[in-house]
């Protein structure tokens, strides 16, 4: 088996866990047969004094077909 890995920026006005689950929804709109995600990083935009939007850096793993 040959795996390919791509990395997302996933986002989310309510957490972190949302930030993933929107990165890995996006990505099976186009690529079939995930097989896992490494979550490398997270962030957010802070707006008065609040997180307005959270962030996921992620890496998603999907089975290459011959």
């Amino acid at each position: 088996m040959v795996v390919k890995v791509i990395e997302l920026v996933g986002t989310s006005r309510h957490n972190w866990t949302d930030a993933v689950d929107n990165a890995v929804l996006e990505a099976a709109k186009t690529v079939d047969d995930i097989l896992g995600v490494e979550v490398t990083n997270f962030t957010a935009n802070v707006d008065n004094g609040h997180i307005a939007e959270y962030k996921a850096d992620v890496k998603i793993a999907f089975q290459v077909h011959h």
